[in-house]
């Protein structure tokens, strides 16, 4: 993608208006005080920008009573903390997160999907059992963290950047990866956060993209390995085995005998090869992290033009961060496929109100200090920029943590709004692909899923064009539409899943990036 140069950066307006009837516009770049809007102001008035605003914050284009809701997307985003003159900087120091009544609306906006007649393919991997891969990876479970340095020791041996020759043989097997956590002891042995940890390691046990698997346990943790492969109606086999130190015989022992299964599994695991498939079997995980005021007037809604895209080619999205979403959820509601549907996310949202008051927090207490440096004041204003990654079809299903995504289209995992423990959860699900818009800055990765990243603003590429894979923020700049840019992601998502390599896989980014949930208390 073709860098902006400044002065074609200054050529475009000022500001960004996203809806006429908004109280404010979004600084396309560092604003001084004396800046002209032309036209932005009430009956098209010119408003004077005062004092400095930084790139992708708001500007106040009418007066602003105090206590008087705010408007950005033409949807409330916090109530003025003072008057709020036109000109002015609208930030924390004079907006509020507020409450809002929402209007749900369930399927008022929900409309059939216009498939392609002729879907697009990628270049797959078909399993025996007829799943679909995107990467063919050799992978190592814990059954708990006591097991950590073991998995890790296994998967070590494999690493190309250390033993090249290990995988010489083997050009077809994208690697041997060890996923560890902090869980699987000190826990109920029966319970939703035993529950939410079985199904999370069960689902990627059986993710198409593990060619062979390990569970390596210690042997008398709560989490117990029989207990984990029945829940999750995993048996052993010639590409799935289970073993634990304590019956292994000690820690170098362990080591040693996961060597040798692996050695086993490789030879199997290297005999695929890509083919043509539809775009059907692509399941992608969204994510938006390090967020700022222009995820939502770029990268997010190019992302959810791709997955229009995806979806009318017959594939599935996965939105997810329910904690981000939250605020902003009637405008999913209006495009759920059915009351039942909409009821379902609406109960998520009913439970993370009561998880938070548990544990005496607020659902308010989103953004970071990175989004509100990036320009985002409440949690209103960006749960609205992250539900644009999410397109306009159809809500078809809403799923719990880690549950395996059987429907198709547009779906909802409750997860987290931390990255890693949310993309943990939808790969558990079956996502074969992640997309990761940020503002900030992002250096994620996700095996055995490939992690594409895309940025909202250019001088973020610029900065960071080692772990981005596309920039976004030419959208920003006014040199390219949405609408292209989502087409240049959906192509993107395709050569990804027929192996091209993302920025994260060529740096080694996805290991320690396994963060299942862990709920409940720690005993």
């Amino acid at each position: 993608m073709s860098a902006v140069t400044p002065s074609e950066t200054l050529a475009a307006p000022p500001a960004i208006r996203i809806h006429p009837a908004d109280d404010v516009v979004v600084a396309r770049r560092q604003l001084l005080g004396g800046t002209v809007l032309a036209g932005e102001g009430e009956g098209g008035a010119d408003v004077v920008v005062s004092g400095l605003v930084p790139p992708g914050h708001k500007v106040a284009t009418r007066a602003i009573a105090a206590g008087a809701p705010v408007r950005r997307y033409d949807q409330v985003i916090g109530r003025a903390r003072r008057a709020i003159a036109p000109g002015q900087h609208v930030h924390v120091h004079n907006l509020d997160f507020g409450h809002v009544d929402l209007d749900y609306q369930v399927g008022q906006g929900a409309r059939p999907t216009d498939f392609v007649a002729e879907p697009a393919t990628f270049e797959g991997i078909v399993r025996a059992d007829g799943r679909v891969a995107t990467r063919n990876y050799v992978g190592v479970l814990t059954s708990v963290n006591c097991s950590a340095t073991v998995a890790r020791a296994i998967a070590d041996h494999f690493r190309r950047d250390i033993h090249p020759e290990a995988l010489a043989p083997y050009p077809h097997v994208d690697g041997v990866v060890a996923l560890t956590h902090s869980a699987g002891c000190a826990m109920a042995a029966e319970g939703e956060p035993m529950e939410v940890l079985r199904r999370t390691l069960g689902g990627y046990a059986r993710h198409a993209n593990f060619a062979g698997l390990l569970v390596v346990g210690l042997g008398c943790e709560t989490n117990q390995i029989d207990g984990l492969l029945r829940h999750g109606g995993l048996q052993e086999g010639p590409l799935l085995h289970a073993f634990s130190i304590q019956d292994t015989g000690g820690t170098a022992r362990t080591v040693a005998h996961g060597i040798e299964q692996v050695h086993r599994m490789l030879a199997a695991a290297n005999r695929v090869h890509r083919q043509p498939v539809p775009a059907r079997h692509l399941t992608v995980g969204l994510q938006c992290g390090g967020s700022d005021g222009y995820s939502g007037l770029s990268a997010n809604p190019a992302l959810g033009a791709a997955v229009d895209r995806l979806v009318r080619h017959g594939g599935t999205a996965i939105l997810s961060e329910t904690s981000e979403i939250y605020g902003a959820e009637h405008l999913l509601t209006r495009r759920a496929a059915s009351p039942e549907v909409a009821e379902k996310l609406l109960a998520r949202i009913r439970w993370w109100e009561a998880y938070c008051a548990r544990h005496g927090g607020e659902m308010d207490n989103n953004p970071s200090a990175g989004n509100k440096a990036g320009g985002l004041t409440t949690i209103l204003e960006k749960s609205l920029g992250a539900i644009a990654k999410s397109g306009t079809t159809a809500l078809t299903a809403v799923y719990e943590y880690a549950e395996p995504v059987t429907a198709r289209g547009l779906v909802f995992m409750d997860t987290p709004g931390y990255d890693p423990v949310s993309a943990t959860g939808q790969v558990a699900g079956g996502a074969n692909l992640i997309c990761f818009t940020t503002g900030r800055g992002s250096a994620y990765g996700c095996a055995p899923a490939p992690s594409l990243k895309f940025s909202t603003n250019t001088a973020l590429w610029r900065r960071q064009a080692e772990d981005i894979d596309l920039n976004c923020g030419e959208i920003i700049d006014g040199t390219a539409g949405i609408d292209e840019v989502g087409e240049r992601i959906f192509r993107a998502m395709l050569a990804t899943a027929s192996g091209r390599k993302t920025k994260s896989e060529l740096h080694g980014y996805g290991q320690n990036e396994f963060v299942p949930w862990q709920l409940g208390a720690v005993m």
